[in-house]
């Protein structure tokens, strides 16, 4: 089955971690968006994080670098260095300049240098598989499993919003049949401009408790995964949960649940309650839209309730206990299947 692994046999994975080592003070962990190691003689903390990305064809070397960043961001950490492996379905040296620029000009931008990598061709692969890892130093390691009970629940821009630039430039004739507009889809398809969390990060990490960035599975799978990672129960208000126009006609034309679709440039926050206003401050100071989306409590104490049970998210009426399947998925399947 494409896409992540379930929570057991990914548990199973992350176990296997070699030699220990003191200096690393965040394994790998279910929930957790980057691993830390303690640089003692500097101070400082290294962040480091790994994400493949293959299915965006189009836009595959901008959000590899962006989804690696991101997580690197969403730990506290300003990205620094990256390194590249890149696995191409044949040798079109056209293919590969375009992945490389699209590399080269993300990384300038979020001021990421790359320091090493690995391209070869592999002709089992039908599209380009570009596997980034990500570096950055932090004086304040944030991981995705700190809220407390109480902590109030931040999303930064809306939910869905690489799953919108996908839907407007992968899928944009299935969009165009189903009604959505040419108009609206240009508007979409940018922004994959928008899918960096660095700045959401920088503005609001000295007040949370705990950060995640959003991916595959979107904000849901986001919830449960932090939840889980934090022994807590998320209490949400779907209506809460910012989706702008141009998501909402890309994924309602093709049956796409926004909060259940990749989710890259949204951040998740959990930030106590007198620190709410200051960080919704920070981030309109930064021109980035913040929301509360919902509440951090505690589970039961008797596991009794399953809907109270730690790792939970109540979405309105409905119990998430799983992370969903992103909705995406079925619609690449149904296009190899046809082709």
């Amino acid at each position: 089955m494409t896409g992540k692994l379930g929570p057991e046999a990914l548990a199973a994975a992350l176990a296997a971690t070699g030699a220990p080592d003191a200096a690393v003070t965040q394994g790998p962990a279910y929930g957790e968006d980057a691993a830390a190691i303690d640089l003692a003689d500097a101070g400082e903390t290294l962040v480091v994080a790994s994400d493949p990305l293959s299915l965006a064809a189009e836009s595959v070397g901008t959000l590899a670098v962006h989804v690696a960043c991101n997580d690197v961001a969403a730990s506290g950490a300003d990205p620094r260095w990256l390194t590249h492996t890149l696995f191409l379905p044949d040798d079109d040296p056209d293919r590969l300049r375009a992945v490389v620029d699209q590399v080269d000009a993300t990384a300038s931008a979020l001021g990421a240098s790359v320091v090493g990598g690995h391209t070869e061709v592999l002709d089992a692969l039908d599209r380009p598989l570009c596997s980034m890892t990500a570096m950055g130093t932090t004086d304040r390691f944030v991981s995705s499993g700190g809220a407390e009970p109480g902590d109030r629940l931040l999303l930064t821009k809306g939910a869905a919003i690489e799953a919108t630039a996908i839907l407007a430039t992968d899928f944009r004739e299935e969009c165009l049949e189903a009604g959505v507009s040419a108009a609206t889809l240009d508007a979409a398809a940018g922004f994959l401009d928008e899918v960096s969390v660095v700045p959401d990060a920088a503005a609001v990490r000295d007040a949370a408790t705990a950060l995640h960035d959003p991916t595959e599975g979107g904000v849901a799978t986001a919830l449960v995964e932090m939840a889980a990672a934090s022994g807590a129960v998320f209490a949400v208000d779907r209506d809460a949960v910012p989706v702008r126009p141009e998501t909402r006609a890309c994924c309602d034309a093709l049956g796409v649940d926004p909060l259940a679709t990749f989710g890259s440039g949204a951040l998740l926050a959990a930030v106590p309650p007198d620190r709410v206003d200051g960080a919704l401050d920070a981030l309109d100071a930064a021109g980035i839209a913040g929301a509360a989306i919902g509440s951090v409590e505690s589970p039961s104490r008797d596991g009794g309730d399953p809907d109270d049970a730690a790792g939970t998210v109540r979405l309105d009426g409905e119990t998430l206990a799983e992370p969903p399947r992103d909705d995406l998925y079925p619609l690449w399947a149904a296009r190899d299947a046809g082709e």
